[in-house]
């Protein structure tokens, strides 16, 4: 009976000797402080690159994810893909790395080169830490730039025109953006004309008003994702308005030269009477008026007025004319501006200084130049002592180098043109245009041939218009 209890004993025995063994063993790792502390996860690095692409074109955006110390590849693992768009991080994706450790997304690059910046990051897990990448600005290339600009090639003076100034990639892609206008005159430098911006579809119109031969360029200052581009040279010709005067062969030419006046501004004649401003009354003073004259400041008015020249450009002129006689001179002058009958000039008269021979403003010099005038306080050429009707602001001489005056002692300014007429600035006959003009303005042309040049405001009967009268010339003609 008791070998039936020895085996089971045995068993027993083996069983506890088993578990103590394995207690034992069991204290050797744990020890008296307890358990045994997990690993640390392992640090790790993550990088972005991207290779450098055209805008609107794809790139791909790489993200790589290793171990800090020994950059082996950690594979297996979801790492975020971000961008930065608009101020606000976007998620782009979130990719498992290969066994490189690299996940691969493509984006389109954007034409701004802050909505191109990615950043990427990794939560981590039990065996590897989390991570992330700084900011990447993918690098973006440049286009060239095809710039041009377009319009007319002539332009008459005074009228406005449109210049369109295109900007385009060399692939045909229109660029919106800053572009510089820049204008050069004959012999000058380049000057910026004004800052345009194009549209989204490259294009935008400036209206300009050239005045002379103009040569005009735009310059693309480039961006992002376009270089800096120069367009050709456009060039407009500044041509005249009117037609230019012909004169016949032998013709000579005014003894005195006059600058070019101003070019006339606005549509049509833009006839202006007003009293006689201070600047204005300075320079008469001691030269087409002085003490003893029979009109003052008072009773004269400035006449100004668009006129056509010989070189069928607009220009601004103007006379001093008695205030009752400014109406009806203006209206004559406003008229030929509408017909296009030339005026060589409208200085004036006492731009050409004081003359002790005529005892007012030089008429010689005047006539010299072939300026037209009114207004002169003066004695009548050839006629020492003798008060000419210009002194009363109510006569007109026009064109005087084609349209000669005799005087006592010849004709004057020139003898070449006595005997010849031209159709539109030289007159023979009260059956010319100009003459006719002036008579349907009330201006008659008093002393025919003898002083082509003169006119008289009168009244509508054709009599002289009320006021002073000029002492009587006897048979010499009153210039």
């Amino acid at each position: 009976m008791l070998g039936r209890w020895l085996t089971p004993l045995s068993t027993v025995l083996s069983m506890l000797v088993t578990t103590l063994v394995a207690a034992v063993a069991g204290l050797a790792v744990v020890g008296p402080a307890g358990p045994a502390a997990a690993a640390d996860p392992l640090p790790t690095t993550l990088t972005i690159t991207a290779p450098a692409r055209y805008a609107d074109r794809p790139t791909d955006v790489v993200a790589t994810l290793t171990t800090s110390a020994d950059g082996a590849p950690v594979a297996g693992v979801p790492v975020l893909l971000e961008r930065y768009v608009g101020g606000t991080w976007t998620t782009l994706a979130t990719p498992v790395t290969d066994e490189a450790g690299s996940v691969v997304v493509e984006a389109v690059l954007a034409r701004s080169r802050p909505d191109n910046v990615f950043r990427a990051s990794f939560a981590g897990d039990a065996t590897y830490a989390a991570s992330g990448s700084p900011a990447y600005q993918a690098p973006l290339l440049k286009r060239t730039s095809r710039v041009r600009v377009e319009g007319p090639e002539r332009v008459a003076d005074g009228e406005q025109v449109r210049l369109r100034v295109v900007w385009r990639t060399g692939a045909g892609e229109p660029v919106p953006g800053k572009v510089a206008l820049q204008r050069k005159v004959r012999g000058g430098p380049w000057r910026l004309h004004r800052e345009v911006i194009t549209r989204r579809d490259g294009r935008t119109e400036v209206v300009v008003r050239p005045r002379v031969d103009t040569a005009w360029r735009a310059v693309a200052r480039g961006n992002a994702w376009t270089e800096r581009g120069t367009s050709p040279v456009h060039r407009v010709d500044n041509v005249p308005p009117g037609e230019r005067v012909v004169l016949p062969a032998g013709a000579p030419r005014p003894r005195v030269p006059l600058p070019p006046q101003p070019r006339a501004t606005g549509v049509g004649p833009q006839l202006q009477v007003t009293r006689i401003p201070d600047g204005v009354w300075r320079s008469m003073v001691g030269r087409s008026w002085h003490p003893g004259c029979p009109v003052g400041r008072a009773g004269l008015r400035l006449v100004r007025v668009n006129y056509f020249g010989y070189d069928g450009y607009r220009y601004r002129g103007e006379v001093v004319a008695a205030a009752s006689a400014a109406g009806r001179i203006g209206g004559a002058l406003a008229a030929m501006h509408e017909r296009r009958f030339p005026i060589r000039s409208m200085y004036r008269v006492d731009r050409f200084g004081w003359s002790g021979r005529l005892q007012g403003a030089d008429d010689y010099r005047s006539m010299a130049a072939g300026n037209t005038s009114a207004f002169n306080c003066r004695w009548v050429v050839g006629r020492p002592g003798v008060r000419s009707p210009h002194s009363y602001g109510r006569s007109l001489d026009v064109n005087p180098w084609e349209n000669p005056y005799r005087a006592s002692h010849g004709w004057t300014p020139n003898s070449w043109w006595v005997g010849r007429s031209h159709p539109r600035v030289a007159w023979r006959s009260r059956d010319h245009a100009v003459v006719r003009l002036m008579a349907a303005h009330g201006l008659r042309w008093t002393y025919g041939t003898f002083d082509a040049h003169h006119f008289d405001a009168r009244t509508a009967s054709g009599r002289a218009l009320p006021g002073p009268v000029a002492r009587a010339c006897g048979t010499v003609v009153c210039h």
